[in-house]
């Protein structure tokens, strides 16, 4: 039995033998952006405060990047689970092609249209305005980069073998984190030396990650020729399961934009405290993610199996996990907010104050926020995208008229904001991990016997 064989075998070794790695990865991606933020919190809060605008179309063009990342993921782990490795080839090629043309098309239109994008946010300060379209210039060439690289980290997943992702997520981590205080201070770009840094950083990242799915001795593939014709079944399959995740993860963003422009109003030091409180909470998402995307490679090739009661059996397991861990969490960010935010901003005791009452808002809705990356795993694993994401719109859509309701009609300002923000996400995570609870019932019970 092959140890990337996720249908066999120990559910809780083989959850986690894939989801170590993954959540290493997302640990990186974390460690990636705290590394940006503490160097230009030590250039000002004003430059984290620019970064932090620009962080959110970077956080939009997620819903383009997981069109390579999970059409890779849910189709080659569903097809390695039924033993068509030749349909498996098809959705990791055509997935790594989608990846690489969004991403050119992205970069375009975020380069070039950044006086339109970034004057959305009305921000008060011109020099924080002036950074924020600066950033956004540079960083958006990494796109294409970016995206081929989730693009590969999906084929890798999809087949059970989650280290390769890590291994080129700590490659990028590396230079990323020599480059920023180089090009920030050393060679006097400020900002713009920390664009630089990430961009550098994701063009080593796309480069290992190809030289990997040609050389590696484990790869899923003997060869991927990702420029020949597309197959329009395939790309037609992708768009089906990934455009419901897509909608949501776009809407999720424009929407939180409304809410990013209210908390622009009460000036630079309030947009600074909740970039810096968002890299804290993503204690919780991010590596929920990285645990969500393990449980959709083992859940869509058991699916590719038919064997139900080990789906059912590991969301159990990973939902018991992940309510200790989002405890684990939230006592650290209620206990220890002050001290995490102070590393990160530490000649601003005003802006300290604000994202402390950030994180503690947040502090008591993270075991919600990681059964919903469980519940959605699950989900996605089986090729069920739309549930997760009709839950995810209601909710983000609801978030925002309670933060304007809350900001501007009550006496509790930018507090009622952040008190939006925790109810919304208490709320989408108990939506959706109630609704796989009913759909798990529907679901069959017996495992497929397959002949010898």
């Amino acid at each position: 039995m092959s140890k990337y064989n996720l249908t066999e075998g120990s559910i809780v070794s083989k959850l986690f033998f894939v989801a170590l790695p993954l959540i290493g990865t997302q640990i990186i991606q974390m460690t990636y952006n705290l590394t940006d933020m503490f160097w230009l919190g030590r250039l000002s809060s004003d430059a984290v405060a620019a970064s932090g605008t620009v962080g959110l179309f970077l956080w939009m063009s997620m819903a383009f990047q997981i069109y390579g990342r999970m059409g890779a993921e849910i189709g080659v782990s569903q097809n390695v689970g039924r033993g068509d490795k030749e349909k498996a080839l098809s959705f990791a090629r055509n997935s790594l092609l989608i990846a690489v043309t969004l991403g050119i098309v992205l970069a375009i239109i975020f380069c070039f249209g950044r006086e339109q994008l970034i004057g959305f946010f009305n921000i008060r300060e011109a020099n924080v305005e002036q950074d924020a379209k600066d950033y956004l210039a540079i960083v958006s060439w990494g796109l294409p980069f970016t995206f081929l690289a989730a693009a590969a980290s999906g084929v890798f997943n999809g087949a059970g073998n989650t280290r390769i992702s890590l291994l080129i997520n700590g490659v990028g981590l590396g230079i990323n984190i020599v480059l920023d205080p180089l090009l920030i201070f050393a060679a006097g770009l400020g900002i713009r030396g920390a664009a630089v840094a990430t961009v550098a950083a994701q063009m080593f990242a796309a480069f290992f990650s190809m030289v990997a799915l040609a050389k590696y001795k484990n790869r899923p593939f003997n060869r991927i020729k990702v420029f020949r014709r597309p197959d329009k079944d395939t790309i037609k399959q992708i768009f089906k399961w990934v455009m419901p995740i897509s909608i949501e993860n776009f809407l999720f963003t424009f929407l939180t934009m409304f809410v990013a422009a209210l908390i622009a109003s009460y000036g630079a030091g309030a947009i600074a405290a909740q970039r810096v409180g968002s890299q804290m909470d993503s204690l919780t998402w991010l590596i929920g993610f990285g645990y969500a995307s393990a449980l959709t490679s083992f859940t869509g090739q058991n699916y590719g199996a038919e064997k139900w009661g080990r789906i059912n059996r590991g969301f159990k397991i990973s939902a018991v996990l992940m309510i200790v861990w989002g405890t684990i969490v939230g006592l650290i960010l209620f206990f220890l907010g002050r001290t995490l935010i102070g590393l990160f901003i530490p000649n601003d005791p005003g802006v300290v104050d604000i994202g402390v009452r950030y994180l503690r808002n947040l502090a008591f809705v993270q075991i919600l926020i990681c059964l919903e990356g469980v519940a959605g795993g699950v989900f996605r694993g089986q090729g069920k995208t739309v549930p997760p994401s009709i839950a995810s719109i209601s909710v983000n859509a609801l978030r925002v008229v309670f933060a304007y309701i809350l900001a501007r009609l009550t006496p509790l300002g930018l507090d009622g904001v952040w008190l939006s923000l925790a109810v919304g996400a208490g709320l989408r995570g108990a939506w959706i991990f109630i609704w796989y609870l009913f759909y798990s019932r529907k679901i069959q019970k017996v495992d497929a016997v397959r002949p010898a």
